[in-house]
């Protein structure tokens, strides 16, 4: 499942990429996790699973992971992919899985952060720069969009402490994804409606814009190439995957799943390679072969060393 679902995401920086030609990030957003909303409510229709209210401190939790997950995550990688170039964000959002581990550490006394994770961490980091910069070694500090991106990293840490304490708490994955989407789409909505307004329109340079023109929404639609990434990131990146990866991590362990999230960038490049006639650099095979050093690295059990989730 996990492997499945760094394939996928792997390719969702593309995906988004084109997507904000003629999208706004907070419009991407809000279609993305409304349609995911709306797949997982139709599934949980279909095998007739029950929805009811279970307390209001699950509801925090669902709160809390629409707040981190989706609603402060989606969005500030989305801005900080225009803002800033996209190997400053995959460089900086890859030490996500430390800073994971950390707060496993103080919050779920999740014992897998130790010197040997944080040597294949470190390993596994150098990788994912030299394969973000694939050859071209161009990495200039962009304050605004570098920020947005360790606040991304730093929202994704807490959003796995959250979907560990749902699992532990025995809540169905669909259940506490769906309540999380939509728990992000009431936190978004104010937001959407300030977009429309002009004042909306040119924040962050029309990042929180909204479009309620006909014939402009008419005619953005209508592209198949828009209408297929949107349909990839509601229906498979975030419905299904958001799913699945809860599901890895209730059998993994939360931190050891979110080191799987250092391959994603070999994705990407591999996805680049074959589907856009991107060639493969040195500095790229071994960046990758550096990811899989520090993946196994940082999560490989030894006999007798079994760490406690």
């Amino acid at each position: 499942m996990a492997a499945f679902v760094i394939l996928f995401w792997g390719v969702t920086f593309a995906s988004t990429r084109v997507l904000l030609e003629d999208f706004s990030a907070l419009e991407i957003q809000v279609i993305r996790f409304g349609l995911a909303w709306l797949v997982l409510w139709l599934a949980s229709a279909c095998r007739r699973a029950k929805s009811s209210f279970r307390s209001w401190r699950d509801e925090a939790l669902f709160a809390g992971m629409g707040l981190s997950g989706v609603a402060l995550y989606q969005f500030l990688e989305n801005c900080a992919i225009y803002y800033t170039n996209a190997s400053n964000v995959a460089i900086l959002v890859s030490f996500g899985p430390v800073v994971t581990a950390v707060l496993a550490r103080l919050f779920t006394g999740d014992k897998s952060f130790s010197p040997r994770f944080a040597m294949g961490a470190l390993v596994a980091v150098i990788g994912v720069a030299l394969v973000s910069l694939n050859g071209v070694v161009n990495f200039q500090m962009r304050p605004l969009g570098d920020m947005m991106a360790v606040g991304a990293m730093a929202s994704w840490g807490f959003y796995s402490i959250l979907i560990d304490k749902a699992n532990r708490r025995g809540v169905h994955e669909m259940e506490a994804v769906r309540r999380a989407f939509l728990w992000s789409l009431a936190l978004v909505a104010p937001f959407a409606v300030w977009g429309v307004t002009e004042s909306g329109f040119y924040a962050l340079d029309g990042s929180f814009s909204v479009t309620l023109d006909l014939a402009e929404n008419i005619e953005r639609f209508s592209r198949p190439l828009n209408l297929m990434n949107l349909a990839f990131l509601g229906i498979l990146a975030s419905a299904v995957c958001f799913a699945l990866w809860s599901r890895a991590c209730k059998s993994l362990g939360v931190v050891r799943t979110t080191v799987g999230l250092y391959l994603t960038p070999i994705v990407g490049v591999m996805f680049a390679a074959i589907f856009l006639g991107e060639s493969l650099t040195v500095m790229s095979i071994v960046g990758g072969a550096l990811i899989v050093v520090g993946v196994v690295l940082a999560t490989l059990r030894f006999p007798g060393k079994e760490t406690i989730r």
